[in-house]
């Protein structure tokens, strides 16, 4: 059996997904899996052996072959026998249809359930007498929903992933271009994320947890950045003012395996809820997560290995990407002993040995 896999699009959900997806390659370990996702969605998956061929897909693509009509060639052209969707929007539902897939699987939602064969509805809660309301399962718990549907047995939630051999080198030179320590003796952060200013957790408070890790702990910080993110990241370290406070910010490249390699290797992950938040439970690394207007149950990962640190005010979980409110509380008021006293913790005990994939 030849099954396709439509992945979700951002990088926390495809790593929430990964249980899924593991879930799949079991069912179908004498056949063959496609992965059909955006090209970044690629780079997050990187070095694990789960998809036998990809298709990558992008809307209003400059490449040709990203665009919709070599790649409604490619999806016709692969024979897919079934089709299982982990995400939810009406245009990957037509694209599976137009796949000529004769079985298609997944949630019912945004008026995709007729293009659906095997159709899986959000479960539902009645309260009293009234109307039953949808529950909101954790993704993981969503993703593996799907997987049910299409027959797979139970599958543990531990996110997975992996890291290549380029990755692996380009924080090797990340290392030796700035002259860190052995990866027991660094902490990295991870300050920012795509979804807004809301979740971040004030510049101030990340400078005075990158000096507390540095001067009581004796530890080196290490800030993580995408390139959007570099000015805030030489920020940070300009105004700790300590040689073991640096960041990323000044590499050429700053590819996400770069990141995943970097956070796979360290000590501990202090990091907003975005995506590199993931990257440290998949590797087993020590989360440190700091919320403010986003859902702790809705993201959850089941994993010991990482502490949620939120507020929990009244007005959260907002889910806005500035404050409504205008005061931003959630996160204004998120003490840096508060997160510290987490970090402690976790530094209190052995470093598990995160060995290269």
């Amino acid at each position: 059996m030849r099954v396709g896999v439509f992945l979700p699009n951002w990088i926390g959900d495809v790593v929430m997904a990964t249980p899924a997806i593991r879930a799949l390659r079991k069912q179908n370990a004498n056949g063959e899996l496609v992965g059909i996702m955006r090209p970044y969605v690629g780079e997050v998956l990187a070095g694990n052996s789960w998809f036998d061929e990809t298709i990558l897909y992008k809307k209003k693509a400059e490449q040709t072959e990203l665009q919709w009509p070599q790649v409604k060639q490619k999806l016709r052209d692969a024979k897919l026998d079934r089709v299982v969707l982990l995400t939810n929007s009406l245009r990957t539902a037509w694209m599976a249809w137009q796949s000529g897939a004769p079985e298609r699987i997944g949630t019912v939602r945004d008026v995709r359930g007729p293009l659906l064969t095997t159709r899986v509805y959000q479960a539902k809660k009645r309260k009293g007498w009234g109307r039953a309301e949808d529950v909101q399962l954790p993704a993981i718990d969503g993703y593996l929903q799907v997987t049910t549907a299409a027959g797979c047995p139970p599958e543990p939630p531990e996110l997975e992933l992996a890291t290549t051999p380029a990755d692996e080198q380009a924080a090797d030179e990340a290392w030796r271009v700035l002259k860190l320590p052995d990866p027991s003796q660094v902490v990295v952060f991870n300050t920012g994320g795509a979804f807004g200013a809301a979740k971040d957790w004030p510049r101030k408070h990340f400078i005075s947890l990158a000096r507390a890790i540095a001067e009581r702990d004796n530890l080196h910080v290490l800030i993580n950045c995408g390139p959007s993110e570099r000015d805030n990241a030489r920020e940070i370290v300009s105004e700790a003012n300590d040689s073991r406070i640096t960041s990323l910010a000044d590499i050429a490249d700053l590819p996400i395996g770069l990141s995943k390699a970097c956070i796979r290797r360290s000590r501990l992950l202090v990091s907003t809820d975005s995506g590199p938040r993931f990257f440290g439970v998949a590797f087993g690394v020590p989360t440190v997560t700091l919320f403010g207007p986003t859902s702790t149950h809705w993201t959850r990962t089941y994993a010991d290995h990482e502490k949620r640190v939120s507020l929990e005010l009244d007005c959260a979980p907002c889910m806005k990407r500035v404050c409504p409110l205008g005061h931003h509380r959630c996160m204004e008021d998120l003490a840096v002993e508060r997160v510290h006293t987490e970090v402690a913790r976790y530094l209190s005990k052995p470093m598990k040995s995160n060995a290269a994939a």
